[in-house]
């Protein structure tokens, strides 16, 4: 399986990211994982431990193996930059929301046509 085909399945990245700090019951796991199904959890993890990404400790508990670490660490640069990525977002966001704080006057709608906004000069 490429590497892209099993990181772009939904909740793949989201695994390898909640283990990366350590080993996890399947339930935390799941907690973690915003509370993802758990027919959807066991098949991610079915595959992440047919990639050798992760493995199954012996108390039951899911962790990263040498080769999940190493995936984890070539993806922090993903990482930097969807925080940076997020961060744009927000200023562009408050930027464009500071703009529109207070609308424009619209004229009256004429019927089929689109809403224009009013000259301040003569109010029409």
């Amino acid at each position: 399986m490429a590497a892209l085909d099993l990181f772009g399945r939904r909740w793949s990245l989201r695994v390898v990211w909640e283990l990366r700090e350590g080993a996890l019951g399947f339930r935390a796991l799941r907690e973690r994982c915003s509370n993802m199904s758990s027919s959807v959890l066991r098949q991610r993890l079915v595959e992440l431990i047919e990639a050798r990404l992760v493995h199954q400790t012996p108390d039951g508990h899911y962790a990263l193996t040498a080769l999940g670490r190493q995936a984890h660490t070539a993806l922090s640069p993903l990482v930097d930059w969807s925080v940076a990525w997020a961060s744009d977002l927000a200023e562009h966001s408050a930027e464009h929301s500071a703009d529109h704080d207070t609308p424009a006057p619209v004229a009256p709608d004429t019927p089929g046509a689109p809403p224009r906004p009013l000259d301040d000069a003569t109010g029409t």
